[in-house]
């Protein structure tokens, strides 16, 4: 008796969950969508104020210490913005801001000093080398531009994408990155064995605090490189602030997504999509493996690269969900595409979950790897037979998910949505052309 009323009581559990799903309208999903969007972003704002105090602090006392704290900073700065980009790709408002705080890769020695082996010239970019931290005075194809005081205006109005070239980037997180790093100059080689710490921090950017102490100065021109850290880092908070205010009741993000439900769907799943096959299984993950290439790596100068695959696929299940724990442990949760799904085909719904899941374990097995064994730069080294499987295996994973979110589009009955496709995945040999 007591089994069977066990089985009754899972049974109308059950019922309960499909009504619920079935009950679920595209009007909640979307909204639960734009307050999971303005959580996530209110986090990335909170956190790059943590950096900025960090950065301060680095500034104001140059050391080793501080300059760890300010690296730590950014780090953790990285985790809720990571978490943002599966809201990229389907919303225009997004998609014309993203390249102001998160543009890569970038040419470093159009900021600092540089590596001989950088070289001084490139035919593809003309701001290649002119290094704006030791000229207060540039000259670029003829055009002078005075930099004597770094602004964020100068920052993001005259250098950011100079000459239409995305690898000018002046503004953002990689360019703060650069600044707290430096170079990584490893290579997909063994670190320097003088070097102490994860595997990521002996394998990262090397630069020393002294690159911003004024009295001992080893970089040169310190109080230009504390003028751009300053500006470089007021302007990620600012790009934030008018973001999250995209975010609130009358922002333009949420109207976008909430004014017309199907159009919201649409967003959801071409950002879902898109993320998950063209920009991270495809330009992130893939090309780096097959040109074995230490430099297409996204957080490069950090090596915090497989943090930020990583949170990019909790990023993309939050949003199928319904559901993101932010970094305090709250919740921010409410009526979600899987909803919606399980009230159409419960097995498919069951389907991405299970595919989402299995992503998200790829990604921890490769985050593992990179904190325990070796940096991500090595682990896509040629001959590395192990760690490339390791990466492809999180490749895979996110190519088979993206089968399933192209089914719930037409589950759905979204119509042709189009997602972002990468040659290193439908057409492998442009890569070497």
């Amino acid at each position: 008796m007591r089994k069977l009323m066990q089985v009754a009581a899972l049974a109308a559990a059950l019922s309960a969950g499909v009504a619920h799903a079935a009950d679920v309208q595209p009007t909640a999903v979307v909204a639960t969508y734009s307050n999971i969007a303005q959580a996530a972003y209110q986090d990335a704002l909170s956190t790059a104020k943590t950096l900025r105090a960090a950065i301060d602090a680095l500034i104001a006392t140059p050391s080793d210490a501080t300059l760890r704290k300010a690296r730590e900073a950014w780090i953790a700065a990285r985790v809720p913005y990571q978490q943002t980009e599966a809201f990229r790709f389907g919303n225009p408002v997004v998609d014309d801001w993203e390249g102001r705080v998160n543009a890569w890769p970038l040419d470093e020695g159009m900021l600092d000093y540089v590596d001989a082996s950088y070289g001084t010239e490139s035919d593809a970019n003309a701001y290649y080398a002119v290094n704006l931290i030791a000229n207060p005075k540039l000259t670029v194809g003829g055009k002078a531009i005075d930099a004597t005081t770094i602004t964020p205006k100068l920052l993001s109005e005259v250098l950011h994408e100079a000459d239409g070239n995305e690898a000018n980037v002046a503004t953002g997180y990689h360019a703060i990155e650069f600044m707290l790093w430096g170079q990584d100059l490893n290579g997909s080689g063994p670190a320097p064995a003088d070097r102490t710490g994860t595997p990521q921090e002996r394998h990262a950017g090397n630069r020393p605090y002294t690159d911003f102490d004024p009295r001992q100065c080893t970089g040169g021109n310190c109080e230009r490189r504390i003028q751009f850290l300053k500006a470089v880092t007021d302007l990620l908070v600012t790009d934030l602030e008018e973001m999250v205010g995209n975010w609130d009741s009358k922002g333009a993000a949420r109207q976008a997504v909430v004014t017309d439900p199907k159009a919201g769907l649409t967003a959801m799943l071409t950002g879902l999509g898109s993320l998950s096959y063209g920009e991270l299984a495809g330009e992130r993950m893939r090309l780096g493996l097959i040109l074995h290439d230490p430099e297409e790596e996204h957080d490069c100068f950090a090596d915090n690269t497989h943090n930020s695959h990583f949170y990019n696929q909790l990023g993309i299940r939050n949003v199928y969900l319904g559901k993101y724990v932010r970094p305090d442990g709250k919740e921010v949760s409410g009526a979600s595409l899987s909803d919606l799904v399980r009230a159409r085909d419960p097995k498919l719904d069951a389907e991405v979950r299970a595919k989402l899941d299995a992503t998200v374990a790829a990604m921890t097995v490769l985050k593992d790897r990179a904190e325990k064994v070796e940096t991500y730069d090595r682990m896509i080294a040629e001959g590395n037979k192990e760690g490339n499987a390791v990466v492809q295996g999180a490749i895979d994973r996110l190519i088979d998910q993206t089968r399933s979110i192209e089914r719930v589009i037409v589950a759905l009955e979204l119509g042709d949505i189009k997602l972002e496709g990468s040659d290193s995945l439908d057409n492998p040999n442009a890569v070497f052309q």
